[in-house]
């Protein structure tokens, strides 16, 4: 019976206070997930009981009070200078004889299981790290690519000191641990041979806004460290688990990063033969980073892995308990392995059901932009910290500025009004602390730390989707509070019109019924930024144009490709965010003069004096000028809801003006594989012409259902165009004619049994106008995500004075 050793098949969750969190974990999985096909590898923890033996051994808990007891944890230059003696008290101490040996002896049976080569994974396990409350992420030491006894013993000692390091100490005192107490268990265990391969970390939530339906993963080539310190830009996905628990087996969303570095093995020897360097950094090839570090399978495999560990946890505790995973992929064997799960400690610790908006009430100049962490807004002046020396020179209340942050600058970070990093996703170490402490930071901000100057102020803006700004100037911004357990549900569906992806997770919490218009444009303006028939046909674009097309294009198969699935995965993200409720996706709705712009449009696009009312909506989608390009729209339309999973989408034709087209529309949606009826496919209209108000009940016979758009209505009752100033007082959505309009577009609706909508920005912006509708008994009303609020309690009042219940 081993004295200070116990493998992972005799250890589980329970025993944190013997072997530490990092530990009790992997024997957790190793037990109970192996069986259903999650791997871990093997090894062995060397306990808390062996650290305090090596503590008694020595005398060294009297010396470490000594010089730990009454010491002031906010002045950085004692922390530092007491850190240091703590360890090197550890560094000199020697080992007893009875630990080493079994140590070593176990050593020998990990050799017998994986050949006399075998290298080792040597981690630091706290006892009171990785619970809900408080992650220990980072404080303590990893040492990689162990071999040897010498080798294995001098790691053991190395992570026994970094219980003592500034960071670790700090994080003790900030979350009323007593050092004391905390005692270091050590892992022991195969080393995955990601340096040939990749690794990264997985969370079974998206980090940013703690949307539960999703598996976010980040990857990159080599050793997992740089995801985790944040010196890289990753790869990163996203899965969508109620539609893979279904049985599909897609990404849901996926972005490319820059992997400009992977970390490998290194062999540089002391004279005793013991590595002094075990790891260092590479650059990557241009080949590498212009490509997924993961295969789309090797992302289901993950996500399989991510649910798995989430339910097994989540049953453990009696409630859904969101992961936080570290997973690496052998470049030997091909396989992919879990090496650390731990509970999510932010977005899961969340209680109640006040909804916070940040809302920016006006813009500036961007200095820089980056990943977003949070959904919050800060700002204060600027303070670049160079290295961790400058840390005793930061004030409170300061924008933190580096180059990236590692686990000693967290006693200054958690004082800060927003931080900034020129490196890292959004998993590195600055996104982790700023997310736990509840500091919006911009990550992977390139040249922040040379753009942004000392004692600037600005801005720096979470709360515009995925993307983080940092702006020039203190700009005005609110703080929307709303009690979402106090709001009642109106009658009348309350729906919301969202066109960019990077936002949805973040308005998932809002209370609507669905999405009433996903808008197109966006995605393909954003992400694609290149012309359907250019992509379909790059022979027709001169060599400049075909460059850039293979540039955009490069991480995938093809051109058509790269648009098929950015466009599917950029809907499917939207509809993922109100899953299962019902997505209305409007097909793409641009004018000759707006595709012109995008890459390669000017090969493709007509000149129009008027492309108001000109070659757009559903008179191109038939027409052999772009028929092509509405053929790449359906294979992604297509590819959303069928092998994806988002079977809530429904389709949308805009401007239709003439009952014929819109016929000849729908069949040739169901040559492209999108036949109305099928697979519970419904297609819908844009009323928006007045032919479409006047013919309603022959549109009826073609379409499932009808949304008002009020802008093109308005312009087309009051021929007045709404892109021109010099007429724009003549624009007025409230004019009787134009709601006259409305009523018999919603009547026709009511008479034929068909869904009426309305998706413009009348409702958005008038609340009379959305009276009238509540009036007319118009069945939804899709709204800008900052009026959904506001409607839903002038709906209810409204409701309840008409005395519907």
């Amino acid at each position: 019976m081993s004295q200070f050793v116990k493998w992972f098949e005799e250890i589980g969750i329970e025993d944190v206070p013997e072997v530490g969190g990092k530990n009790a974990s992997l024997g957790e999985m190793y037990r109970n997930l192996t069986g259903e096909g999650v791997r871990v590898p093997h090894g062995f923890a060397v306990t808390a009981t062996a650290y305090r033996h090596v503590l008694e051994y020595n005398g060294l808990e009297p010396k470490l009070h000594a010089i730990l007891d009454g010491l002031d944890y906010d002045d950085v230059k004692a922390l530092q200078e007491a850190g240091a003696k703590c360890r090197e008290l550890i560094h000199n101490a020697k080992l007893p004889e009875d630990l080493k040996e079994e140590i070593l002896s176990n050593y020998g049976k990990l050799k017998e299981e994986y050949g006399e080569n075998v290298s080792l994974a040597v981690r630091s396990s706290a006892t009171a790290e990785d619970s809900p409350e408080a992650s220990f992420a980072g404080q303590n030491d990893t040492y990689l690519n162990i071999k040897g006894d010498e080798a294995l013993l001098d790691a053991y000692k190395r992570c026994l000191a970094s219980n003592f390091t500034d960071r670790s100490l700090h994080y003790k005192h900030d979350n009323d641990f007593d050092w004391a107490k905390v005692y270091l268990s050590v892992v022991v265990m195969k080393m995955v041979r990601s340096d040939l391969g990749a690794s990264g970390v997985m969370f079974s939530l998206d980090t940013e806004t703690g949307f539960r339906d999703v598996v976010f993963i980040n990857a990159a080539y080599g050793l997992g460290e740089n995801v985790v310190q944040g010196t890289i830009d990753p790869d990163s996905f996203y899965v969508h688990k109620p539609t893979y628990e279904k049985g599909y087996r897609a990404v849901l969303k996926r972005r490319l990063g820059k992997k400009e570095l992977k970390m490998v093995f290194t062999d540089t020897l002391n004279t005793d033969n013991i590595a002094v360097e075990y790891t260092k950094n590479v650059p990557t090839s241009e080949e590498e980073r212009s490509h997924y570090c993961i295969s789309d399978d090797d992302v289901m495999v993950l996500a399989d892995y991510a649910i798995k560990v989430e339910r097994h946890y989540s049953e453990k505790a009696g409630y859904q308990k969101p992961m936080d995973m570290e997973w690496a992929k052998d470049g030997e064997d091909g396989h992919l392995y879990m090496v650390q799960a731990r509970p999510e400690t932010v977005q899961s610790q969340k209680k109640g059901t006040i909804l916070e908006i940040y809302h920016l009430k006006e813009r500036g100049k961007v200095l820089v932009s980056g990943r977003a962490v949070g959904t919050k807004i800060g700002q204060g002046r600027v303070h670049y910290i160079p290295d961790v020396k400058h840390l005793s020179e930061f004030k409170p209340g300061e924008v933190l500025v580096a180059d990236t942050t590692t686990p000693d600058w967290e006693p200054v970070m958690k004082t800060a009004a927003a931080i900034v990093t020129n490196k890292g996703g959004r998993t590195c170490h600055a996104a982790i602390v700023s997310r736990e402490l509840g500091i919006p930071a911009v990550v992977g901000a390139e040249g922040a730390t040379e753009i942004l100057k000392d004692g600037q102020e600005v801005t720096v803006s979470c709360a515009e989707g995925e993307t983080g700004y940092v702006y020039e100037g203190l700009l005005l911004f609110e703080i929307e509070k709303v009690d979402l357990s106090d709001l009642p549900k109106p009658k009348t569906e309350i729906m919301m019109n969202l066109g960019n992806p990077d936002q949805a997770f973040s308005l998932a919490s809002l209370p609507v019924d669905g999405i009433g218009l996903a808008r197109m444009e966006f995605i393909i303006n954003e992400y694609i930024k290149a012309h359907p028939m250019a992509l379909k046909h790059p022979e027709k674009v001169d060599e400049e144009t075909r460059r850039k097309l293979e540039e955009l294009s490069r991480a995938y198969e093809d051109m058509v490709d790269f648009f098929v699935k950015t466009l599917s995965e950029g809907v499917a993200t939207i509809a993922a965010a109100v899953y299962p409720k019902p997505c209305v996706v409007r097909m793409s709705d641009f004018k000759t003069n707006e595709y012109a712009t995008l890459l390669g449009g000017k090969f493709f696009e007509p000149e129009e004096d008027n492309p108001m009312i000109g070659f757009r909506g559903a008179a191109r989608y038939t027409h052999p000028a772009y028929e092509e390009g509405f053929a790449l729209e359906c294979a992604a339309m297509k590819r959303a809801r069928e092998v994806i999973g988002m079977e809530n989408i429904i389709l949308m034709i805009p401007f239709c003006r003439r009952v014929p087209e819109g016929e000849k529309v729908v069949e040739t949606m169901a040559k492209y594989g999108l036949k109305k009826g099928e697979k519970d496919l419904k297609i819908y209209v844009m009323c928006e012409i007045p032919n479409n108000v006047i013919q309603i009940d022959e549109f009826s016979k073609t379409f499932d259902g009808f949304s008002i758009g009020s802008n093109d209505l308005t312009q087309l009752t009051l021929g007045v165009d709404r892109d021109s100033e010099i007429v724009a007082f003549d624009y007025d959505e409230r004019d009787p004619g134009v709601l006259k309009m409305i009523e018999m577009a919603v009547k026709g609706c009511q008479r034929n049994h068909r869904h009426s909508g309305i998706c413009g920005q009348a409702p958005s912006d008038y609340p009379e106008v959305a009276e009238f509708l509540v009036k007319l008994g118009i069945d939804s009303m899709s709204l800008n995500p900052d009026s959904v609020l506001r409607t839903i309690q002038d709906v209810v009042k409204l409701e309840e004075k008409l005395g519907r219940k």
